[in-house]
């Protein structure tokens, strides 16, 4: 498991938000590291009981290796209706495998099951990959990009410290039809390429952070017809709980904050963050 998932957050629970008035999804969660049980225990049901308490009905379950990947599809079979899944070898765990050809096959087969709507999570990241590794880390993201285009699937981006090797590697591929910012990190000029792009950005927890004013700014002009949210649970829960524990029930509180950044109501957002991630992943049923 890579040094992204070994972050210290802290395990009590942020509570409840006050429940939204419209319904909406988590475009991008990791159930499997609060849960840490099987897809369709009882522990699994619970974080998705709890979100849609407060109206946050499906959640898109992301792979970050081949185990992950095969317990998301566990999870989006278990629970039809309110979960899907996407599949992939995170930018932080391709450089550390040995048989990274063969485990880039194991991931095209896993995307050929009828509830994995995504690629990814995948891409680069700088921050922790040293330059040594960087190549075969855009080796995995091509890789992922053809499998994206040939399965038909959303593209989901992780983008760290690489905003520009991103968008190089995207021009130098050919973008597939759908490609999401996942926790969207770039500024307000980057936003407005990807916007341009046709890309959708989707904004977590971080917007909600004091030093994020670039975020701010970035989420300012996105359109709504290029909108996502997510929370990237248990990671990036908002503020004022910034550290905690996070759970896609938290998307009330940050869908909120997002409403009074664009100036617009809640039940928007909520409809269009919700209409968009349905076009993007298809009918959770």
């Amino acid at each position: 498991m890579s040094d992204r998932h070994n972050r210290d957050i802290d395990r009590i629970p942020v509570p409840l938000p006050e429940a939204l008035p419209a319904p909406t999804i988590d475009s991008h969660c990791h159930m499997e590291l609060i849960a840490k049980s099987a897809p369709g225990a009882p522990e699994v049901k619970a974080i998705l009981d709890e979100a849609a308490s407060v109206g946050i009905e499906q959640v898109m379950q992301i792979g970050y290796d081949i185990e992950q990947s095969r317990w998301s599809v566990g999870v989006a079979e278990a629970w039809v209706g309110r979960a899907l899944a996407a599949v992939a070898l995170h930018p932080n765990e391709a450089p550390m495998v040995d048989n990274l050809d063969e485990q880039l096959r194991e991931i095209e087969k896993l995307a050929t099951h009828p509830r994995v709507r995504g690629i990814g999570e995948t891409g680069l990241d700088y921050f922790r990959t040293p330059e040594e590794l960087r190549s075969k880390q855009e080796f995995s993201f091509r890789s992922h990009i053809a499998i994206a285009k040939r399965m038909n699937k959303a593209l989901i981006i992780h983008d760290r410290d690489a905003h520009e090797d991103i968008l190089r590697v995207l021009a130098d591929e050919g973008a597939p039809e759908k490609v999401i910012f996942h926790s969207y990190s770039g500024d307000a000029e980057m936003a407005q390429r990807c916007i341009k792009a046709g890309y959708y950005l989707s904004f977590s927890g971080t917007v909600t952070f004091k030093n994020a004013p670039a975020l701010r700014e970035a989420l300012s002009l996105t359109p709504l017809e290029n909108l996502l949210v997510e929370t990237d649970a248990p990671f990036l829960a908002p503020a004022p709980y910034r550290g905690a524990l996070n759970s896609p029930a938290q998307i009330a509180r940050t869908i909120r904050f997002m409403a009074e950044v664009v100036n617009r109501s809640v039940e928007e957002l909520c409809d269009a963050t919700r209409g968009n991630a349905l076009r993007l992943f298809g009918d959770f049923a």
